[in-house]
């Protein structure tokens, strides 16, 4: 009887397994346009930071991002289970957050150029307060690249948590878990590589004199910069994007006039397939830019209400 028990609890686990891979790949599929959102926004928040810490910096965030997980795959669970009508309100509210924060990104880098000229001594003192800031610097990074990877992470295990709502609990958990530890290393496996581009560029140049490898160091090394300031203003977009979308998908005649929109421009000659698949990617984008900019200025508003200390 016990060896019998013992077979059937395997037996049980292997149907489970099974049952979890496939719906992790489907939840795959339908998280992959989350990934890609989620994998240029934190390739930016990374960004900036000194050449030999973008690693420990990455591996920080990673670590966020595991602890993120540990908390909202529990979370997505006990939601579902008892409040389910909540879960749609909080991704509402955590992409508004989203708008918010690439609004107010868009607003700072407009509002705050300089245009005066810089002498010397005011770039030597500025470099040693920046020096003296770098460990302030990292930390303000990591913090708001894990905030931002807790509402992505959350939209994600919502997605999954949607393609496995037919399981039990514990194919749920499973699902949810198997997606988790794939996203999150697969996404910041590739933000590590990203932000190292410019150095594996210089150990090519530097191997070889001449030869492919060479010319292959020195073209990453140029375009290192230019693809950092691409993944910054594309994260931006991102923000927008995954932002507006899920504030579309919670109002429920936006999202239907969206999808009507991306069918009529669909009927459109030869541009119509390719239109179809953008029109509902630029019209959340857009909406997200609207709802951040609204956001902004009532939080703006808000702050002037409140009496500033001292």
């Amino acid at each position: 009887m016990a060896g019998a028990s013992l077979l059937t609890l395997l037996d049980d686990i292997a149907t489970i397994l099974d049952d979890v891979a496939a719906m992790s790949k489907v939840a795959a599929r339908k998280t992959a346009g989350v990934l890609g959102d989620d994998l240029a926004l934190n390739a930016q928040q990374v960004s900036g930071v000194a050449s030999e810490r973008e690693l420990p910096v990455v591996w920080a965030v990673a670590k966020g991002s595991f602890r993120n997980k540990l908390i909202l795959v529990p979370l997505a669970l006990l939601i579902s289970a008892f409040i389910p009508w909540a879960i749609t309100p909080l991704l509402m509210f955590g992409g508004l957050f989203l708008c918010y924060e690439g609004f107010e990104k868009v607003y700072h880098s407009m509002t705050h150029k300089t245009s005066a000229p810089i002498d010397d001594e005011t770039i030597v003192a500025k470099a040693k307060a920046d020096i003296d800031d770098l460990a302030a610097f990292e930390k303000d990074k990591i913090k708001g690249a894990i905030r931002t990877d807790f509402v992505l992470s959350a939209e994600i295990i919502a997605i999954s948590l949607g393609v496995a709502a037919h399981m039990d609990l514990m194919g749920q958990f499973l699902t949810l878990s198997v997606i988790a530890l794939i996203m999150t290393v697969g996404v910041y496996g590739l933000v590590a590589g990203i932000v190292k581009i410019d150095d594996l560029g210089l150990y090519l140049a530097r191997r070889k004199a001449q030869g492919l490898g060479h010319k292959i160091g020195l073209m990453l090394v140029s375009a290192a910069p230019y693809l950092m300031k691409i993944l910054t203003v594309v994260g931006t977009i991102a923000m927008f994007m995954v932002g507006g979308g899920i504030l579309t998908h919670g109002i429920h005649v936006v999202f239907e006039w969206i999808e009507h929109a991306a069918v009529v421009v669909e009927q459109i000659n030869v541009v119509g397939g390719v239109l179809g698949l953008l029109t509902p990617s630029v019209l959340n984008a857009l909406f997200g830019v609207v709802a951040g900019g609204l956001a902004v200025l009532l939080m703006n508003a808000v702050m002037k209400l409140i009496p500033s200390k001292g």
